[in-house]
């Protein structure tokens, strides 16, 4: 599995929301696979709802909530109209696409959590803030010592 690190600028640290549209546009126009943005925020997974949806004045980004999803329908009917875009504080069943994650906990956490999930690509997004910087190390360390192949960027 490759693992991407997104160390954030102050600058794009301000606009968290912009940045996770801009890095959820990139990767849906370089991949046929699904992306699941994994929040463990009410807040900011209602906020992030919102604007996708209206991520530019022209567009938006086709996306559903899994709280939406599990609650209108069992797990295997779910599974088979799912949007490019999955926002939620789990992973389902069977995921197998790019995961970005927000928390500060590892993706392998939300892995061992859920049947068959293997994740082609994991995105980390790490905040300029001390505790995000030191759950990032723990996050990259965790991974480095399962062979992950590891990639990190300034942004």
């Amino acid at each position: 599995m490759k693992i991407s690190f997104y160390v954030l600028s102050e600058s794009k640290a301000q606009d968290f929301l912009g940045f996770i549209c801009q890095l959820t546009q990139t990767a849906l126009n370089k991949s046929t696979q699904s992306l699941l943005i994994l929040v463990d925020d009410e807040t900011l997974l209602s906020t992030l709802d919102e604007v996708l949806w209206a991520q530019d004045a022209t567009s938006f980004i086709p996306h559903q909530c899994l709280s939406d999803i599990h609650s209108k329908a069992t797990d295997s009917d779910a599974n088979k109209s799912l949007a490019p875009v999955l926002l939620g504080s789990y992973m389902p069943t069977d995921f197998n696409g790019i995961v970005l994650n927000t928390t500060i906990r590892p993706v392998t956490d939300f892995m061992a959590a859920t049947n068959n999930a293997k994740p082609s690509r994991v995105l980390e997004l790490i905040r300029p803030d001390a505790t995000s910087t030191q759950e990032g190390r723990h996050k990259y360390k965790a991974y480095q010592q399962l062979g992950y192949e590891l990639t990190h960027f300034k942004v």
